[in-house]
């Protein structure tokens, strides 16, 4: 590339964000966007799409759903089709949409609408969607629940190209953002497969081929013994989540909370069970495949030889197991519900025998599989985007007109 005495690339000039496009302009965010002003209070005679802040999907630009406004008591932001939605609570999170329709959203959500003559819409969906703007937008006050300044982020200086670029670029991110969708869609129905596979095959209403003996009732107390082992501060602390299972604690993205004195942290093996002694009745349990020391909140659980731990895992999250953990549970209130090893082992469950345990756990270990390579896949378009971002905002790559 052909570049100027001061070694400049002809086709650029160099600005205080560095060297950029001729063609490019640098504008503070307020001169390419503006901030609707429209108010509406909820009323039961209005029914408009409402989108609260935790409809927001995190980093991924879709919503979850949204609610009727006619069922919310507070002010409310108005926003129309083609308007940026952004939370401005806890910006880190990233949590943005390019509206499809038009509708009323929370005031802790910013409803961002570009200024056509300078910036198209699509581009404004990406200039919030991409990691320097939320870096930049998440310098805001507040600690306990930092929430993004618009005194501040109206000044963030934005790298703007000729309205025909914005329009090539948005296109070309465009295209990514329909593969990522496509490949979301494929995991939901993926687990949506496991989830009715689950209800078939755990409650028995469906037999593999070959078994046809009949299930056993037996309590848990007969099937699982409790580990109760204290004073192992050697070993490593873990984290047992919803989503990832048993991790190693530096793994979650949970911050540190546990007591620098663990003399009391409970010893997990392998194959052993853990369970959130106050949230069982929420299901909130995982098989590990570690050995470390967890939270005294937590119950462990050592599944007998003729019992797949696996299997058992996976039952103990279905709908009519949780409602007996619930049922068993001590305490006044929810909030209060306690699930320890006495009132767990006398839950009662119909369990087949260990090989058709395993061979419905190979079963639903296929489909654990599939999901999985199908999120790597959807982690690799993102990043692949997050690249293709960096370089076509910047103007460090240019597209052909």
């Amino acid at each position: 590339m052909a570049t100027t005495p001061n070694n400049i690339p002809q086709g650029y000039k160099a600005t205080p964000l560095g060297i950029i496009p001729e063609e490019w302009e640098i504008y503070d965010f307020d001169k390419i966007v503006m901030r609707p002003q429209g108010r509406h209070l909820p009323n039961h005679q209005t029914h408009l799409r409402c989108i609260e802040l935790e409809h927001l999907s995190q980093c991924d630009g879709y919503i979850l759903g949204y609610i009727d406004s006619a069922e919310q008591k507070s002010m409310k932001n108005e926003f129309e089709e083609g308007d940026v939605l952004f939370g401005k609570l806890r910006p880190y999170l990233r949590k943005y949409w390019l509206a499809k329709f038009g509708g009323v959203c929370s005031t802790e959500i910013w409803v961002l609408r570009a200024i056509s003559d300078v910036c198209t819409k699509e581009y404004l969906f990406n200039i919030v969607a991409s990691y320097n703007f939320v870096q930049k937008a998440n310098v805001s006050s507040g600690s306990k629940m930092p929430r993004a300044e618009w005194d501040f982020v109206s000044k963030i200086p934005i790298l703007t190209p000729p309205l025909p670029e914005q329009k090539e670029i948005a296109e070309i991110l465009s295209t990514w953002d329909k593969a990522i969708e496509k490949q979301t869609q494929l995991i939901e129905k993926l687990e949506l497969r496991k989830k009715g596979l689950m209800q078939q095959l755990l409650t028995g209403k469906c037999r593999l081929p070959g078994f046809s003996e009949p299930w056993k009732k037996v309590r848990l107390g007969e099937i699982f013994s409790e580990r109760n082992e204290i004073n192992k501060e050697t070993l490593p602390l873990l984290s047992i989540t919803a989503e990832r299972g048993v991790i190693l604690q530096s793994e979650s993205d949970k911050r540190d909370i546990s007591n620098e004195d663990k003399s009391k942290y409970k010893r997990i093996c392998p194959n052993d069970i853990g369970y959130n002694t106050m949230r069982m009745w929420q299901g909130r349990c995982a098989l590990s495949k570690l050995e470390g020391i967890v939270s005294p909140a937590y119950t462990i659980v050592i599944p007998n030889d003729n019992i797949n731990p696996y299997y058992m895992e996976m039952l103990f999250k279905q709908p009519y197991m949780i409602y007996n953990f619930w049922t068993h549970s001590q305490g006044l209130v929810n909030d209060t519900l306690n699930c320890k090893f006495p009132d767990f082992s006398q839950v009662k469950v119909h369990i087949p025998s260990l090989q058709e345990q395993t061979a419905i756990a190979n079963i639903l270990s296929l489909c654990d599989e599939e999901i999985r390579l199908a999120q790597d896949k959807l982690a690799a378009m993102k990043e692949q985007k997050k690249g293709f971002m960096q370089v076509l905002l910047t103007g460090k790559r240019r597209v052909k007109l």
